[in-house]
């Protein structure tokens, strides 16, 4: 797997803007999980603006639906087993244990994996084709989830249904 590194992004409908005062405790949880995550195994990158600002990153605005707006996540991880021990460990579990107070509950999937080549740096608005591709097709080699994933080379080969005859 070292010639491919995992993608992912999600997002969510805010209920009211980050500034409010009903975001006060998500916004202090913040930084400190950021940086856990960044010290995290197998974590690799995170989008952020000059200033390590995520929170300000503007995408998905198709997808606002009249909420208080889309915050966005995006990061890149060696492995799938990476990104999973982050996302099910007790500190990022604890917040996301209180999400329902600072985002909508949506049906459509708002969380997308994808394999991307070592090195790249995932651009919003490949993670906009994603979430869309989940939301059409289902998890598939080129657009996943944490529940049912694939392999890089099973991405590498989408659109080749001979690529595991060796006839």
């Amino acid at each position: 797997m070292g010639n491919f590194e995992l993608a992912q992004v999600n997002i969510s409908r805010m209920k009211a803007p980050l500034d409010d005062e009903s975001f006060r405790d998500f916004v202090g949880a913040l930084e400190p999980l950021n940086a856990i995550a960044d010290r995290a195994p197998g974590f690799v990158w995170r989008l952020q603006t000059e200033d390590g600002d995520a929170t300000s990153v503007r995408a998905f605005e198709w997808d606002v639906r009249g909420t208080s707006g889309v915050l966005v996540n995006m990061s890149v991880w060696t492995s799938v087993e990476a990104l999973a021990a982050f996302a099910f460990s007790a500190d990022h579990v604890a917040v996301m244990k209180r999400r329902r107070e600072w985002f909508h509950h949506v049906r459509e999937a708002m969380t997308v994996l994808w394999w991307v080549p070592a090195g790249h740096r995932p651009t919003t608005a490949e993670a906009e084709a994603k979430i869309r591709h989940l939301r059409v097709h289902g998890p598939t080699p080129d657009a996943f989830t944490l529940k049912q994933h694939f392999s890089p080379e099973a991405a590498a080969h989408e659109g080749d249904p001979g690529w595991l005859c060796p006839a």
